[in-house]
């Protein structure tokens, strides 16, 4: 008889000792059961018999998780606090049944992209660095060095992993990248139909994919002879995951890159701040068009003002095109009642409702409850209700009915929910069928937009003057991002409202000199001169989430190498009809942080380190 450690694949349980007759791998996916019910886990180690009674298994699958696999699940799971069960839930297994079938035989396309000087110089910088940064602008050809540096990874039989904001995955990157390499492409994201994944999973098993694009999902997958990880866009917070285990894939690019000892490129025009401090960097400048951008800044709250609207006219009437960009989906973020003050809020979260007309009905972003826009105000009986906020489809309405020969689309979440939308969204743009594309952060990520000679950029200081020691970078950030759609062929104009002309225009061509001057405002306090951990408590009895909360508060004041930042109620204080409560920890480690929270962690407690959100 044999014993063995095994973790519970997506459970919180610590691994249990389970026994079996047959003599299996470390890293075998098997069936056991725990409860009476069937569950999968992953062998982690045999052991000694222990001194009291185990289960028997007997079956194992012909999936099984690599010794890298399992030193990375084992890292996550240290390092982020949370069950190995859960690290191992992030990663697609690798199948016995393609172990025999690596196909290293298709013949590889000789290198064809051609470089210009500037970025050959980049390229070289990259290749003599484990981990560095390319700091290019938008529009100078990062990608094509992306590429080069597939194409020697090709030429070597090795694979590459191209990580990208899930909403930077594009037609456009996928024909580019399948223009040049044909079928050793496989995109890998959440739009794709069971039987697409399926084909793609079985061409990554077989090893006949060579380059995986995907979002950060695409880490994991069971991917033979890596040699190379690339992250564009790295600043995105879409690497950040919401839930548990909460890991950065940015961050877990660059352990993978010790681990399996590949280079890890991280690529961004407006790249964060703890990046450009941690890593050796090479700037690329300026763009492949000689074409030059006017910053026009207009005083005023988010709103389609005279200014706004005569640009847009202008445009059309020269045959151009313009994007129109707005941090809020719907038509309104907010409906307050003008006389008793009172805002209507989600049923189950603390969180205003946002108001979607073409439905009819308002809707939390945070758990989709949906109600029925109301005629008069619950609490007064007033039917002087006013809505605040602007967001996407108000904007698309309230153009069109100015300009009704003018063809305007909706550019966000709400609208293009499918891949093929996406495509056929971007193709109209691109045929000019499409005149103004009103968007939130979609619009600024991954696509070209050849004909477009106005950007109008809304909403900059609801980003500015948010609770969050990042909101200056990620304000400029999205400025320039979108700033950077516009003016690829022609002179362009953008129009940006904002009451911080000062801080926007001081930087918005110097992304260098702001994070130069950033680096000052947050040494000693806020990362990357300083670890953050963020513990949330949340439950349906909120003084339970408030008591655990204290007490969990009570244990680390007596922690050695860290600081109470601060605790009580989260912002959002209800989301989900879970009340929630938080503390903030900080220290200049990360290993005083993880011993801290290991020693006294609570059963109700979620670890969140390394906060990106403090909502």
């Amino acid at each position: 008889m044999y014993f063995y450690k095994i973790a519970f694949i997506a459970s919180p349980l610590e691994p249990l000792t389970y026994a079996s007759v047959l003599k299996i791998e470390c890293g075998t996916l098997v069936s056991v059961l725990l409860r009476k019910k069937e569950c999968s886990g992953v062998i982690l180690l045999e052991c000694e018999e222990p001194d009291f009674k185990v289960t028997e298994f007997s079956y194992e699958s012909k999936s099984y998780y690599s010794i890298k696999q399992i030193a990375l699940a084992k890292f996550i799971a240290t390092y982020y606090i949370c069950s190995l069960g859960d690290a191992f839930s992030l990663m697609v297994p690798y199948s016995l049944e393609y172990a025999d079938q690596l196909d290293n035989t298709e013949d590889i396309a000789e290198s064809k992209i051609e470089l210009s000087h500037k970025q050959n110089t980049a390229l070289d910088y990259l290749k003599k660095h484990k981990v560095s940064l390319l700091f290019g602008d938008t529009g100078s050809g990062k990608t094509e060095v992306y590429m080069k540096l597939f194409e020697e990874q090709l030429a070597l039989s090795k694979r590459s992993v191209f990580l990208m904001p899930e909403i930077s995955l594009t037609p456009q990157m996928g024909l580019r990248l399948e223009e040049h390499f044909g079928a050793a492409v496989v995109m890998w994201h959440s739009k794709l139909t069971p039987l697409q994944k399926k084909k793609a999973m079985a061409k990554i098993r077989s090893g006949k994919a060579y380059i995986i694009a995907g979002p950060r999902s695409a880490l994991f997958l069971p991917i033979e002879d890596l040699g190379l990880i690339v992250v564009d866009e790295e600043h995105d917070d879409s690497y950040k995951s919401s839930s548990r285990p909460r890991y950065n894939a940015r961050d877990i690019a660059i352990y993978m890159g010790k681990i399996y000892d590949v280079p890890v490129v991280l690529g961004s025009a407006t790249p964060s701040l703890s990046s450009y401090v941690k890593f050796p960097h090479v700037r690329l400048k300026g763009g492949h068009f000689s074409s030059q951008k006017e910053f026009v800044y207009e005083k005023s709250a988010e709103s389609l003002s005279p200014l706004v609207m005569n640009a847009l006219e202008a445009t059309t009437k020269a045959k151009e095109q313009s994007i129109v960009f707005l941090p809020t989906r719907a038509n309104f973020k907010y409906l307050i009642c003008g006389d008793c003050g009172h805002t209507y809020e989600c049923a189950f979260c603390s969180i205003g409702m946002s108001i979607h007309q073409k439905t009819r009905s308002m809707k939390c972003h945070y758990c989709n409850f949906t109600q029925a826009i109301p005629q008069v105000c619950c609490e007064c009986g007033s039917a002087n209700l006013t809505s605040s906020r602007l967001g996407t489809a108000e904007a698309v309405k309230n153009i069109s009915e100015e300009f009704p020969d003018l063809r305007v689309e909706q550019f966000d979440r709400d609208v293009i929910t499918t891949q093929a939308k996406l495509k056929k969204a971007l193709k109209r743009f691109n045929d000019n069928e499409t005149d103004i594309l009103v968007g939130t952060q979609m619009l600024s990520k991954g696509h070209d937009y050849h004909g477009v000679t106005l950007a109008v950029v809304l909403g900059m200081d609801n980003m500015l003057n948010m609770s969050d020691y990042r909101s200056r970078e990620k304000a400029l950030s999205s400025l320039i991002q979108v700033a950077g759609r516009s003016g690829r062929a022609k002179n362009a104009k953008v129009l940006v409202q904002s009451f911080n002309e000062d801080f926007f225009s001081m930087y918005i061509e110097n992304y260098e000199g702001f994070l130069e001057e950033e680096k000052f405002f947050r040494e000693g306090l806020y990362p990357p001169f300083k670890k953050l951990c963020r513990v949330l408590f949340s439950h349906k009895n909120g003084a339970k989430a408030q008591e655990t909360m204290h007490k969990m508060h009570e244990y680390l004041l007596h922690m050695p190498n860290i600081e109470v930042v601060g605790y009580g109620k989260c912002a959002i204080e209800r989301v989900a009809n879970k009340y929630r409560f938080e503390i903030l920890l900080r220290s200049d480690k990360s290993t005083d942080l993880i011993k801290a929270i290991t020693a006294t962690k609570v059963p109700l407690c979620e670890i969140d380190m390394d906060p990106i959100e403090f909502g």
